[in-house]
């Protein structure tokens, strides 16, 4: 096989054969290994429902959740710190599969961002387990990953549809049964917090060390999860290509050890509760190219307030969108894809409607319509964008931004006799028939959304269909991207970038570089060769 994906796929197939053969034990072994929890614990709303594209096809997310906790023994000696009783997501990584399988991004969110979080609770009993309130996303696993599901919805707008959350243990059980990972660093490192010791060049890492360096994040980059989510998305690509090289799918006792490392490391929603359903999730990855497989992060900047936390950045809503629109981040749409037949875009998408002043064929002049535009969306000035939007369409002057409101779906909404009014609004505007709605207030009034959170024309009908192509945001992968850190899983060139800035300590030392630190801890075992 040429792609890793294919690999991994026949070999996970190739061990539900080989459970079958015999007597079906294994089978039921991998099958029990395998725990799960619900899917959503938002005390509102759901998962989210994908949109099929013009072929009935719908893409795949999945939010795969990196767990640090230290609940039993094992995990507590690996961990450390077992006095904190506490579960926090290390890693959240969102993977998107395209509808057409043609392409697919994985997006980590780091664990230091500060956002509005959703309350959450236990979907069993319906008591709460976690307060709605405004803190790190990563504290959220603590209501559970249904409760870390409904808190990455409720920040990206992406519906998800499985999770897959790994400990401690399973990720030192996965490097062991491939054998170890090869990776690269830039320089020599030692993170006395996660304590990974390594020293410049190349190394191959498994057990612990292997924990170690996914976990490390003072040792590379800036000292934040962005370094380390760089450094994590080189060791999957990694762990992939030695999947592939090992020789492990093709050796029967190491295929075993490895399906029963993965089955017993993970906990899952109800829709992946078995091994059939996880090879059937792996058969829709295997179809990707692994040169059309983007791993990114999404754009953050610091917060004002703490040093050490970060805010959702510039650019952020629009990677989310792109994903949510399942366009590609590797390039332009692939032959055979609906869009790539589609006239261009980006021009309609970003301009105004043309103004205009004399009576429509459905309607009253625009000049005569005023609009007071009410911001949804928690952008600052999205209500004051759109009604300058509105003014230069040829709308009223008096045509302006209103107290913002709570929305998740855009809408105009029209008091009686105003109907055709409301409907010029939403035909310059690009928004569906739908969203025209009999409102109480005393005139029109558009409400921009959390589904519109940036651009001037609807980018996506509100409940479901796609929209026609004059509103269809232009697709272009280098402004979704633009801030982010972005690898292709093809990439073996990258070696993880050890920081320059003084991030670490050691006792009686004080503050200095992991390359320092690395220097002045002579007695300090590395964590590979």
């Amino acid at each position: 096989m040429r792609r890793w994906q294919q690999v991994l796929v026949y070999g996970v197939t190739g061990v539900v054969v080989l459970t079958v053969a015999t007597g079906g034990y294994l089978y039921y072994r991998f099958n029990s290994n395998i725990q799960q929890a619900p899917l959503y614990a938002g005390e509102d709303g759901d998962a989210g429902h994908e949109v099929p594209d013009a072929f009935g096809r719908t893409p795949i997310n999945v939010l795969v959740i990196g767990s640090d906790s230290r609940s039993d023994p094992e995990n507590c000696t690996i961990g450390g710190a077992c006095e904190d009783s506490g579960t926090n997501a290390d890693v959240n990584l969102l993977l998107h599969v395209s509808a057409d399988r043609s392409n697919a991004t994985v997006m980590s969110i780091p664990r230091d961002l500060v956002t509005d979080l959703p309350g959450c609770k236990d979907p069993t009993t319906g008591k709460s387990v976690f307060k709605a309130q405004r803190g790190m996303i990563n504290s959220t696993l603590v209501g559970g990953p249904g409760c870390t599901v409904a808190a990455v919805r409720k920040l990206t707008d992406l519906p998800i549809d499985h999770f897959v959350q790994v400990d401690f243990t399973g990720v030192i059980k996965m490097s062991d049964a491939v054998g170890g990972v090869p990776v690269c660093v830039s320089d020599n490192v030692y993170d006395p917090y996660s304590h990974l010791k390594l020293s410049k060049g190349e190394h191959t890492l498994q057990g612990l060390a292997a924990l170690q360096f996914v976990r490390t994040r003072h040792g590379f980059g800036d000292g934040t999860d962005i370094g380390r989510s760089s450094a994590q998305h080189l060791f999957l690509g990694s762990m992939i290509r030695q999947l592939k090289s090992a020789g492990t799918l093709t050796n029967p006792a190491k295929l075993l050890s490895l399906a029963d490392a993965a089955t017993s490391a993970l906990t899952v929603d109800p829709g992946l509760d078995g091994v059939t359903k996880l090879v059937g999730l792996g058969q829709d990855i295997s179809k990707v190219p692994s040169e059309r497989i983007t791993f990114t992060t999404m754009q953050v900047i610091h917060d004002p307030a703490d040093d050490n936390r970060r805010l959702i950045g510039p650019g952020a809503t629009d990677l989310f969108r792109m994903i949510k629109d399942d366009r590609p981040l590797t390039g332009g749409p692939q032959p055979g894809d609906a869009a790539s037949t589609a006239p261009s875009t980006a021009a309609s998408a970003s301009a105004p409607a043309a103004p205009s002043t004399s009576p429509a064929a459905d309607g009253p002049a625009r000049s005569t319509i005023t609009v007071l535009v009410r911001n949804g969306t928690g952008v600052t000035g999205r209500a004051a964008a759109l009604a300058d939007v509105l003014q230069q369409a040829g709308f009223a002057k008096g045509t302006a931004a209103g107290q913002s409101v709570t929305a998740a779906h855009s809408a105009v909404t029209y008091p009686a006799g105003r109907k055709a009014a409301a409907q010029q609004v939403a035909a310059a505007l690009g928004l569906p028939a739908s969203a025209v709605r009999a409102g109480d207030g005393p005139s029109v009034e558009l409400l921009v959304g959390t589904d519109w959170p940036t651009g001037t024309s609807y980018p996506a009908a509100a409940g479901g269909t796609a929209p026609a192509a004059s509103t269809a945001p232009s697709a272009d992968p280098a402004a979704a991207l633009k801030g982010a850190d972005v690898s292709t899983a093809d990439d073996t060139s990258g070696c993880a970038k050890v920081g320059r800035q003084k991030t670490v300590s050691l006792p009686g030392l004080g503050d200095m570089t992991p390359v320092q630190a690395y220097d002045r801890s002579k007695g300090v075992p590395d964590s590979a060769p």
